[in-house]
């Protein structure tokens, strides 16, 4: 093979890795039954592959090849841990014949691998912190960094917390499957909290140097969807109105080179209106339950911004009297600032900037960037131009993305010049 088809197969396992690796992982999890294991068998999975594929070209179902070759890997390596070993547990599974290949594509047809994976990792049995970390660790493939920094916590610790996870995992034997109906409702509210989490990093990535993160958020609109058919609770379906809602202007949030462009400045014509159409449709379903939780309110707050043909026409008394009832639900210093910024639109910058500068005061989001960036936004339209300046210097310095430090750098520098 050329060098240059060399490099387009590189090229294209690369590719692969990106959109199948969680997949193949959550599958090789199920058929192993250890984590440790599976990630072993993953990474030996894809070397096979770099050495393989360009002598003998890509597979017809790589995915498929993949959790294959994976599961054999895995196999051999605990064979000969036997062979080498005795004090291997007597209890390891060690299968004794090699796997049908056909058998992997039998297993991928369980669409549901990933949702399985979500719901052992947010077992009750582990702490809160732990299963978001390990979440967004094992079935997003975040990488630790990656983690700390949507933790606001430091690499070590997030480490700590997944390692500590994965063995309890191990040692209380934590099923690798999706709860039966009648325990459902009690292990939705962990599972709903990751995938959201899942979707905010991928909808506004907390660090680097590209605004989205697509991949992400289609993929926690896709576990949003199985988890809809799983189990149409209202929250279920608030959750994934919200997320088609907020998805629906994805093409809209960054300019040609990729810099962020703010809501008001929208092309309102880029908006997805047939993600906006399905979410409308979920999130009346929801209200109309009256059994409706923070995910429908928040996704009725997004259906009005959709609705609205511009910002000055956005019906910001309707956003406050959502905000209003999420608070009563689910009080957060960040609800707050929504709702400050939304009383700013309706009642003029002075009032939000007063209800921020309290917030502020209480030490609450004293190091989120976007309460100092609200409140330049603010101080500015209030022609306090040193305020508004030393605001976004603030929030520069709290940031760790790329288009967002480039857009509040513009936006200092237009107050500079």
């Amino acid at each position: 093979m050329s060098h240059q088809a060399d490099k387009g197969m590189q090229a294209a396992v690369e590719a692969i890795y990106r959109a199948e690796s969680r997949r193949v992982l959550a599958t090789l999890i199920r058929l192993l039954g250890d984590f440790e294991r599976a990630e072993e068998a993953l990474q030996d999975a894809f070397a096979a592959a770099l050495s393989q594929w360009p002598r003998d070209g890509l597979p017809a179902n790589p995915r498929a090849w993949l959790v294959s070759t994976g599961r054999f890997k895995a196999i051999d390596r605990m064979r000969r841990r036997v062979r080498h070993d005795e004090l291997v547990r007597e209890d390891a599974p060690i299968p004794q014949a090699e796997p049908d290949p056909a058998d992997a594509i039998v297993d991928l047809a369980v669409e549901d691998d990933r949702l399985r994976l979500i719901f052992t990792c947010c077992h009750p049995a582990l702490a809160p912190e732990a299963r978001l970390a390990l979440t967004l660790r094992e079935v997003c493939g975040l990488t630790t960094e990656e983690v700390a920094s949507a933790f606001l916590s430091r690499p070590a610790t997030i480490a700590q917390r997944i390692v500590r996870a994965k063995r309890k995992i191990r040692d209380a034997a934590i099923p690798y499957e999706v709860p039966d109906r009648s325990q459902l409702p009690e292990r939705l509210d962990a599972v709903l909290r990751v995938i959201y989490l899942v979707f905010n990093e991928g909808y506004s990535a907390s660090s680097g140097d590209e605004l989205l993160r697509t991949d992400l958020s289609t993929e926690a609109i896709r576990l949003g969807c199985l988890l809809h058919e799983l189990l149409p609770d209202p929250e279920v379906k608030g959750l994934l109105a919200l997320m088609l809602l907020q998805e629906s202007r994805r093409h809209a949030r960054t300019d040609a080179g990729g810099e962020l462009v703010r809501l008001e400045d929208q092309d309102r014509s880029l908006w997805d209106r047939e993600r906006i159409r399905e979410g409308e449709v979920l999130v009346t379903e929801a209200l109309r339950t009256r059994r409706f939780g923070p995910y429908s309110i928040q996704a009725a707050i997004a259906a009005v911004h959709a609705g609205a043909p511009s910002t000055e026409d956005t019906d910001w008394q309707e956003i406050v009297g959502l905000y209003d009832i999420l608070m009563r639900m689910q009080p957060s210093p960040v609800v707050a600032l929504n709702r400050a910024v939304a009383l700013a639109m309706r009642d003029g910058p002075k009032a939000g900037l007063a209800e921020i500068d309290a917030i502020l005061s209480r030490g609450d989001l004293r190091a989120y960037h976007l309460a100092h960036a609200a409140r330049a936004d603010l101080c500015e339209r209030l022609g306090r131009n040193d305020d508004a300046r030393n605001a976004f210097r603030k929030a520069m310095t709290l940031t760790e993305q790329g288009p967002e430090q480039r857009f509040l750098a513009g936006r200092l520098k237009r107050l500079e010049d």
